[in-house]
């Protein structure tokens, strides 16, 4: 998805307004010929209020039309007819095309049973959640009535649209799409932050495998260079960091027993509010160590 200014796209010709557009709400350009009338805008936040004004007042049948453009989740046979690129990568990035069969048998049934009850495939903005959120929102969603749901998956698609629009329109102002997740490790033993610790963050699967997401070293200050998750939502689910912390004591000459009682320390944590920072720190000694939910 190649970058373009909210300026260049108020100057810009109808047809190439439509054209940057056209697959920020899947396979429906409609919106973004609605959206090239309503030049200039002001903001990119005016942009996507613009782009949710035109979904809410648009009628019924088209709002259903809209939300059966989009595809299934984890639909082997969709993937082959062709996904968006967006879609796809969404998806892929979610871990949806790396599934075991476990988790496949459980989307393939909860897609089945929710077009079964509603008629119009479940939408979800997948850059929010992982694999055992998305299948737990499925069931809770089940629940509902008709209408509920279609609420619910335009409000989806309003998530998806800015999030879209975000990696796609450079403006001066910035949708909150974005969470954080960082950490900092404090050797209390001696009161200082503790550098050159090695850290995995890994997503727990309740029906798969459970897969490393990011990896860092932590730096002078005791803290990674960069967030373990940054610049995107942070997806809804169970992790666990894992710090390598007996090295670091051992290189320090401080007298531990053999094996160290503490080598890996695992912080089991959950996170549940994709837009916020969580900040999981470490505070630790060779036989000790505690952590909370920082900012």
């Amino acid at each position: 998805m190649s970058k373009v200014s909210l300026a260049d796209l108020n100057a810009a010709s109808s047809h190439d307004f439509v054209a940057a557009l056209a697959n920020v709400v899947e396979y429906s350009p409609w919106i973004a010929e609605q959206l090239a009338a309503s030049r200039p805008f002001a903001s990119l936040k005016e942009l996507h209020a613009a782009l949710m004004a035109a979904i809410q007042t648009a009628e019924p049948d088209v709002q259903l039309a809209l939300i059966r453009a989009h595809p299934d989740l984890a639909n082997n046979t969709q993937r082959a007819a062709g996904l968006t690129a967006e879609s796809t990568d969404e998806q892929n990035g979610a871990g949806l095309d790396r599934l075991s069969e476990a988790e496949y048998a459980a989307f393939q049934r909860a897609n089945d049973a929710y077009r079964d009850k509603f008629g119009f495939p479940y939408i979800v903005c997948v850059r929010r959640h992982t694999r055992d959120s998305i299948l737990r929102d499925f069931e809770a969603r089940l629940l509902n009535i008709a209408k509920t749901e279609t609420r619910r998956a335009i409000e989806e698609i309003g998530r998806i649209s800015a999030l879209r629009l975000d990696q796609l329109v450079i403006a001066e102002d910035r949708l909150k799409v974005h969470g954080r997740l960082s950490t900092h490790v404090l050797d209390t033993h001696i009161g200082k932050p503790a550098p050159g610790i090695p850290i995995e963050l890994v997503e727990l699967a309740s029906l798969g495998e459970s897969r490393v997401v990011a990896r860092a070293v932590t730096n002078g200050d005791g803290r990674t260079d960069q967030p373990l998750i940054g610049d995107r939502p942070l997806p809804i689910g169970r992790y666990e960091l894992r710090f390598h912390v007996a090295r670091y004591y051992a290189e320090r000459n401080v007298p531990l027993s053999d094996p160290p009682f503490l080598d890996e320390i695992p912080l089991r944590f959950a996170i549940s509010e994709p837009e916020s920072h969580y900040h999981v720190p470490l505070l630790v000694t060779p036989w000790s160590y505690s952590t909370y939910r920082g900012s």
